[in-house]
Order: structure tokens, then C-alpha cells, then sequence
């Protein structure tokens, strides 16, 4: 069974969010996922409202301790903002690790990518077209 929910923000974008319960991948791993991505994607910019943990539980039908647990730990990592009596709201990017740990972070990134392409059969020149495709669909930003 897939719940999906499509989220109006005020500035009038849409987020759809999807459930399948018979995946391997627990249900606060898939929203998490979704979440990270569609800010990568900017689909969610930065100052934009979620809903709240009752609204999102009730909607996707699942625990609100679920949600409440993909919240807390996107606010962890800096991606959304809690605003008490106001809401969760997508963080606006921090430049706070310098360009040598995130280097470092995208280099492990990078080596887990290019060992399952390996694993899969690629060819290299595959793996380039593939990156090279799979940029455009991103909003990149300067730090």
C-alpha cells in the first residue's frame, strides 16, 4: 500500500510525499529520503512551511513518532528549523563546515557510489553520462 499527500506551501509549490509499506526501507528512512532530496531538487526552499507532526501523521497514516523522529533529526543536520508556535520550516543552507570536511564527506559519498557502480556492471564512461544527466536535475548553490 502507497499513501501519497501533496503539500500547498505559501509560496504555492507542492511537495508530494510517498509511503509504500511493503518496502524493505522503514517508513521514517522513505520520508527522510524525500525530504533531503526535494530540498537538494529545491522543489523545498528555504523558509518553506511543513506540516505540522499531526497533520503529516494523520494524512500519510502513520505514527506521529515517526514523523516527529524524520523532523528531529533533518533539524540535526541542518535542514529544517523548528519555530516554536510557528511550525518546521526548511533551514536556510549554512556554509558552517569548512571546504576540507565537506570534501571529506563527499569523497566517502563518492567512493560508496563508485563501488556499487562496480558492483553493478557499469563502465566508467556509463557512470560520467549518468552524473552528467543526474546534475541537471538539482539546484546547485555557491559557498
Amino acid at each position: 500500500m502507497q499513501a501519497v499527500l501533496l503539500v500547498f506551501f505559501q509560496r504555492l509549490a507542492y511537495m508530494e510525499f510517498r509511503i509504500d509499506s511493503s518496502s524493505r526501507l522503514a517508513i521514517y528512512r522513505q520520508l527522510a529520503r524525500q525530504l533531503r532530496e526535494a530540498v537538494a531538487r529545491g522543489t523545498l526552499r528555504p523558509e518553506d512551511r511543513l506540516p505540522s507532526v499531526r497533520e503529516l501523521s494523520r494524512t500519510l497514516v502513520i505514527n506521529p513518532n515517526t514523523v516527529a523522529r524524520v523532523y528531529t533529526e533533518l533539524e540535526r543536520e541542518g535542514i529544517l528549523s523548528t519555530r516554536p508556535g510557528l511550525g518546521v520550516f526548511v533551514a536556510a543552507p549554512k556554509a558552517e563546515l569548512t571546504k576540507r570536511v565537506r570534501k571529506e564527506r563527499l569523497q566517502e559519498l563518492l567512493d560508496q557510489f563508485l563501488t556499487e557502480a562496480v558492483h553493478l556492471g557499469f563502465a566508467a564512461d556509463e557512470i560520467i553520462d549518468f552524473v552528467k544527466d543526474g546534475v541537471k536535475h538539482f539546484k546547485w548553490q555557491s559557498m
